[in-house]
């Protein structure tokens, strides 16, 4: 490694207090405002009706922490799936972006916690499925649809009583996801200081196992934590469309950390062949995310099955949810195809900050649209609230992979592939 010299391959992050301060900043701003929406929501009428029943403004928080529980679930197991991906296709390009992906996995543990908290305490506020009487013949509540795929829940459980066969599927799927990151964090930071290839064949194995695992885990997260809210609703896509949202999110959220170290004066060796890369990965997977939300839309606009073009025709007839479809629209596909189109633009830093943090919001309006219809239909909306709980979880989010990002090498320095990565162009 000729080249090497060139560079301080020992380089770590320092996390200064002045971007600890812009975090807190903006996880103070962020708490502010969700105390005061929940202020507003309780003094303010946050109580009424919502498909016979009573409405209580502590759903809409219960809503909100779903959404982000789910948004930045995906975030955080795209990093370890993108990481993944490098070793599985034997990529060397990125090598100097590994640790910034690997970093994102901290929030896991985290997230599982949170996941499973919300659940036992909101259940009841967030799926229609938990409620008992739906599964009672002789109750006028009875849904004949739900009861048939009851035992896809409760399963071995007397439907309607505890849903264990769904609670065990959160737990392994977090348990698996959880063991992945740590198995391939340890062996990336295992290499740096043994060195030698067999780590790399090593994290290449580890990484396609994990990949077939997360294949068929993430289509059941997004049917069991997004799609069974609206439960007699169902899209064969719809896996593949949680996915590419959580993609495209995930990243940006990487390429907007990759410029900020670099505007820091850290990763030498990131040039703007490696940013363009990121940008046209951007570019390309919001193209795919619009495709598959075009796919679905289209299918079901054509055959028009009532019991299919309802989910669409609650959100686009809505006053509440309708004018977010085009929110949606816009910042997801539009703005990035737009700006990010050509090449120039996929290597300007400016550009991809821009773009990069429109898409972040934009994919949290498109998880805010999959679970606010379905939960409080039209006691819904983006207020104080939302804005509050987004801004908390991603200082949260931001500070939990940045602190651990800066307790190790930011180059993987032992990785075969590093000389590759010195002379990417493109």
């Amino acid at each position: 490694m000729a080249q090497a010299k060139n560079y301080n391959l020992d380089q770590k992050f320092d996390f200064t207090d002045s971007v600890k301060k812009v975090i807190f900043i903006l996880g103070g701003i962020g708490a502010l405002l969700l105390v005061l929406g929940i202020l507003a929501a309780a003094l303010g009428g946050g109580h009424g009706e919502e498909g016979g029943h009573a409405f209580h403004w502590t759903q809409r928080l219960f809503a909100n922490l779903w959404i982000n529980n789910v948004y930045f679930t995906g975030i955080a197991i795209i990093g370890v799936f993108f990481f993944a991906i490098q070793y599985a296709a034997q990529a060397g390009w990125s090598t100097a972006l590994l640790r910034i992906m690997l970093s994102f996995g901290y929030w896991l543990p985290i997230a599982a916690v949170l996941m499973l908290v919300t659940f036992f305490i909101a259940n009841h506020d967030l799926f229609h499925w938990t409620h008992s009487y739906v599964f009672d013949k002789a109750d006028a509540g009875y849904d004949r649809i739900i009861d048939g795929k009851g035992n896809f829940f409760y399963w071995p459980m007397e439907k309607g009583t505890f849903p264990i066969f769904y609670i065990v599927r959160m737990v392994l799927f977090f348990g698996f996801w959880v063991f992945f990151f740590n198995k391939l964090k340890s062996l990336s930071y295992e290499e740096d200081l043994q060195g030698g290839t067999s780590y790399w064949y090593t994290l290449r194995k580890w990484s396609a196992i994990f990949l077939v695992f997360f294949a068929v885990s993430s289509s059941i997260s997004a049917w069991d934590w997004v799609m069974s809210i609206d439960t007699h609703w169902f899209s064969t896509l719809f896996g593949w469309y949680v996915f590419a949202s959580w993609f495209v999110a995930g990243l940006s959220a990487i390429t907007l950390v990759t410029v900020f170290l670099k505007d820091q004066g850290y990763l030498e060796m990131v040039n703007q062949n490696h940013i363009h890369d990121l940008g046209k990965f951007v570019f390309a997977f919001s193209i795919f995310w619009t495709y598959i939300w075009f796919s679905q839309f289209l299918l079901i606009y054509y055959a028009n099955i009532p019991e299919e073009s309802v989910y669409f025709i609650e959100r686009l007839s809505s006053d509440v949810y309708g004018p977010y479809i085009f929110v949606n629209i816009v910042l997801n596909f539009v703005l990035p195809f737009l700006v990010l189109m050509t090449r120039d633009a996929k290597r300007h830093n400016i550009f991809l900050k821009l773009v990069c943090t429109l898409i972040i919001l934009g994919h949290w309006v498109d998880f805010f649209l999959m679970v606010q219809p379905g939960t409080l239909g039209h006691n819904g909306g983006v207020g104080l609230m939302e804005l509050g709980m987004l801004l908390v979880y991603g200082s949260a989010f931001a500070f939990v992979a940045l602190s651990n990002l800066s307790k190790h090498n930011l180059i993987a320095k032992n990785h075969p592939m590093l000389e590759e990565s010195y002379h990417h162009h493109i």
